[in-house]
């Protein structure tokens, strides 16, 4: 059976984290952990900082972006690693799988490009704080946050459209846990090297410039830094971006050692590196920017103080 006469795999069946059954309970339990943890501190701080007026600033707008997309990224790929732990074969109809890549692919770039325009509203905040206010005003706010998502948009619906023309008329067995870009290539019968080509460049391109934007606005702000006369002045401006410098190294160096690696077959190590960006990155960022962040704490100790207090 065909669907759209591209593809004759109906029903694709992911290998999962694992096929060690002495670890399928481990990792159930540490994976499950991971995501309500995560989906603890994302929805938390987007609730903290919609609801605190003393985060309502252009910084914590991104923030609450972040949050969000890192909410439902985790949602897209841990609930279906969840239920490979406890099942004999994970099922996933092809409908299904193109479903999950889009919306993969979709809050990946989303990732990668509201990281980047963190970077540049630190950027602004630190080398031009007098026009920060007119600079990061709401408005472009809203429209950098809608150019973020609108290359997210774009970004999955090439992917997407190319995945789901391919003939999978061998194996359906996808060699990961959620249905990804290289791996479903790799099981693919009708593979066209120039839009395939077309495709990785693409990732190329949402990976490198924005890698290459966020370290090129953090050059400025490290000549800005050393200016500064203070030392105080020059640790507090180095705390403010030392905990997205960190998210951004994570991020960025499972993603490149993902698809820009010579291929090996090894399929464990792609699956171990995946884990950092698509379960670890999002329960990572609510932490990151909370526990380090002083007007985060103080927001939420007012908030758990306040109904006392009065």
């Amino acid at each position: 059976m065909n669907i759209g006469n591209r593809s004759s795999a109906t029903v694709f069946v992911l290998e999962g984290l694992t096929d060690q059954p002495a670890l399928q309970v481990p990792l159930l339990l540490l994976f499950l952990l991971i995501y309500v943890v995560s989906m603890a501190g994302n929805m938390g701080l987007v609730f903290l900082i919609r609801i605190s007026s003393q985060l309502h600033t252009p910084m914590y707008y991104f923030l609450s972006n972040l949050s969000f997309i890192d909410l439902c990224y985790s949602s897209v790929i841990i609930p279906k690693m969840l239920v490979n732990f406890v099942s004999e074969k994970n099922l996933t109809p092809f409908h299904a799988c193109m479903a999950q890549l889009f919306l993969f692919c979709f809050f990946g770039i989303d990732d990668s490009y509201m990281l980047t325009v963190m970077a540049y509203d630190r950027y602004v905040a630190i080398c031009n704080p007098l026009l920060y206010n007119v600079t990061m005003s709401h408005r472009v706010c809203v429209l950098l946050a809608t150019g973020v998502y609108t290359m997210g948009t774009f970004g999955a619906m090439v992917h997407t459209s190319y995945i789901s023309s391919r003939s999978f008329c061998g194996s359906n067995v996808i060699h990961h846990y959620f249905c990804d870009i290289l791996p479903l290539l790799n099981i693919s019968c009708s593979r066209d090297n120039t839009k395939e080509l077309l495709v990785m460049l693409l990732v190329g391109f949402n990976v490198f410039a924005c890698a290459f934007a966020i370290f090129t606005s953090y050059a400025f702000i490290l000549a800005s830094i050393l200016r500064i006369r203070s030392a105080d002045g020059r640790s507090k401006a180095f705390s403010t971006c030392s905990s997205h410098l960190a998210a951004v190294g994570v991020f960025y160096g499972s993603i490149i050692f993902m698809y820009f690696k010579p291929s090996t077959g090894d399929t464990t190590q792609e699956k171990v590196a995946s884990v950092f960006y698509t379960t670890v990155i999002p329960m990572l960022n609510p932490l990151i920017y909370s526990l380090r962040n002083k007007d985060v704490k103080e927001a939420l100790k007012k908030l758990l103080s306040g109904p006392m207090g009065k």
